[in-house]
């Protein structure tokens, strides 16, 4: 079952990568498309260079995302490279202003390795981020740009969790989720919260009163009830947000 699990998220960030390509190369196809109309009609009013580059740093952030959103499904970094090499690849094939000349450098700095940086950890924060630096050369008789750009997608989820005890091993626990993106809170798409009974993991449902306070700032409050026997409650949460980009952490929760 495991490895089934882990082949249809692994075929789940390979969609979302070929779709994130197919997007990058439609705006560069459609910049390239206003360029020449425009110098078929001769109007040099706006800038298509511009315009054009635009595209290249928007596609450039797309295909970071979708390959975050791969690794964080595979739980590998192993892909963002291939993916990178085919993006410059796409890119370095126009020649619509002169020799496109895009490369890449990957983050290495700790905590990221090949420019990932997946930590799920048991304290109660998790992040998943890639980060890469951008170089630009366009060149050709009528036309010149050589910039540098950075991007960083980065996913954080912190956990906060209490509980009391109501009534013999009956307790109520409620969970705080705190969700940023690049550093600004953000939406979840979908939340997926367990709690521990000895060494089973288990989904809280309507049957435990589960409950999902959405505060509109990337702040979510969870409750439920459950028979937990132990005095240490332990709960794992799952969040994929509007990015598709999956982060975990496990917390244990304070009695109050």
């Amino acid at each position: 079952m495991k490895a089934k699990e882990m082949n249809r998220k692994q075929s789940s960030g390979q969609v979302i990568l070929i779709a994130v390509l197919a997007i990058a190369l439609i705006l560069l196809s459609t910049q390239i498309y206003v360029f020449e109309v425009q110098m078929s009609r001769g109007n040099f009013n706006s800038s298509p260079l511009n315009d054009y580059i635009f595209a290249i740093k928007l596609g450039s952030r797309n295909v970071v995302i979708g390959s975050i959103a791969n690794a964080s499904e595979s739980g590998s970094s192993t892909t963002f490279v291939a993916n990178l090499d085919r993006w410059v690849a796409l890119v370095n094939k126009q020649n619509q202003f002169g020799r496109s000349a895009l490369n890449y450098t990957v983050e290495e700095t700790t905590p990221y390795s090949s420019g990932i940086w997946l930590f799920w950890g048991t304290n109660g924060f998790g992040v998943s981020s890639a980060s890469v630096q951008f170089t630009l050369n366009l060149s050709d008789r009528e036309a010149d740009a050589d910039l540098s750009y950075f991007i960083n997608i980065t996913t954080t989820l912190t956990v906060k969790g209490s509980y009391r005890t109501i009534l013999g091993d009956e307790k109520q626990v409620n969970v705080t989720v705190n969700l940023l993106n690049d550093g600004k809170p953000a939406l979840a798409n979908q939340i997926t919260l367990y709690y521990r009974i000895l060494n089973t993991w288990s989904v809280p449902n309507a049957s435990n009163n589960y409950a999902v306070t959405d505060y509109g700032n990337g702040t979510y409050v969870t409750s439920f009830l459950a028979n937990i026997p132990s005095q240490t409650v332990e709960v794992s949460v799952s969040v994929r947000d509007q990015r598709q980009i999956l982060v975990k952490t496990n917390a244990t929760c304070s009695q109050r």
